[in-house]
């Protein structure tokens, strides 16, 4: 049966009937297709020994119904390699570099809790194969937290944000093939302890404003979203608040948002999230995570000296979540003279 509605938060399905598993998500739009990329959570367990299984693709015609191309990158056996199924392989993104007529792609990987880098990879498809770049690379000399990517449509620079864990937001612009970070940065959110730190930076522009979604720091539990405006990458980011509006605003509606598209033939911006605690409670779970992250981090000192990638573990890793279960919110984002605005649906359609 195909999809003739937008359910944000119930079960998303593929065209096999299977549930979509790519989470920490975004969507490209080409060749008049959208292609989903995301982590493949389909074993991840509590107490299992799979934090993410590869990175998942797949492709649609009308964003609604979904055909599942497999993984596009496959873990790795060995725990010398990033890529093995218990590191926290996290919120894979790709963008296209017509310098080299390469598709770049960028993960976040973190090692237990001691270090946190990218893995950088590319290939001359979308769908692959993909070969390493740098299997472990911290940008800036950084450790590095959740990310995205923009390119500037005139300049064709591309600019990379990522958290320091856990305490400012970087915005670094990247070298010509996309795969490193030229040395040019600038310093945001600076001094910040979780629960508000700012993690999971989202960009998007309109009308030549330019704006990043941003989340709260509890881990897989929701919090609140802020969205900030500039005018230039490295300047002066003006917070605008919280862009969710109604029930449950202050959990973003029980989602992390992780990317924001545009649709080209409507113009019509949506966005997309993580549902990543399923089940009731979620807003009492919420609060009793803040607490928690708010007394862990009260004398948290951050340590802006390590440049030096800790070794990976030579021991297997246990996941602390049933992210196999997690889900999707994807809403319209409307606007009110310059900010934008989400209300939650139960069930929407646009037509794509």
């Amino acid at each position: 049966m195909k999809n003739k509605y937008i359910r944000p938060g119930k079960k998303w399905r593929d065209n096999d009937n299977k549930p979509i598993q790519a989470h920490g998500l975004s969507i490209i739009q080409m060749d008049n297709k959208y292609y989903w990329i995301g982590e493949n959570k389909e074993y991840s367990k509590k107490g299992k020994y799979i934090y993410t299984y590869g990175v998942r693709l797949y492709v649609s015609d009308d964003f609604l119904n979904w055909e599942d191309k497999g993984l596009i990158v496959k873990p790795s056996d060995d725990l010398s390699n990033p890529l093995h199924s218990t590191y926290c392989l996290d919120r894979p993104h790709i963008i296209y570099c017509e310098k080299t007529k390469k598709f770049v792609l960028w993960m976040k990987i973190m090692a237990g809790i001691t270090s946190q880098f990218m893995c950088i990879m590319t290939s001359d498809k979308l769908e692959g194969p993909y070969e390493f770049v740098h299997q472990m690379y911290k940008p800036l000399d950084m450790d590095s937290g959740d990310f995205c990517f923009h390119i500037d449509e005139k300049t064709k620079k591309a600019y990379i944000w990522f958290e320091r864990p856990h305490f400012e937001l970087i915005c670094a612009t990247l070298s010509d093939d996309y795969t490193s970070c030229n040395g040019e940065f600038s310093v945001h959110f600076e001094n910040q302890r979780p629960p508000y730190a700012r993690e999971a930076p989202v960009f998007f522009e309109r009308n030549g404003k330019k704006y990043l979604f941003t989340s709260g720091t509890t881990g897989y539990f929701p919090n609140v979203t802020q969205v900030c405006m500039f005018d230039d990458y490295h300047g002066k980011y003006i917070n605008l608040g919280n862009p969710c509006v109604g029930k449950h605003s202050d959990i973003t509606f029980n989602s992390q948002i992780s990317c924001v598209i545009k649709i080209e033939k409507t113009g019509q911006y949506i966005a997309l999230a993580d549902r990543w605690i399923v089940g009731p409670f979620a807003s009492i779970r919420a609060s009793l995570a803040k607490k928690r992250f708010e007394k862990a981090f009260r004398d948290y000192v951050p340590d802006r000296s390590k440049k030096e990638i800790t070794p990976l573990s030579n021991k297997l890793q246990k996941n602390f979540e049933n992210t196999y279960k997690s889900r999707y919110v994807f809403l319209p984002i409307e606007w009110e003279g310059d900010k934008p605005v989400i209300r939650f649906k139960k069930k929407w359609h646009y037509n794509f």
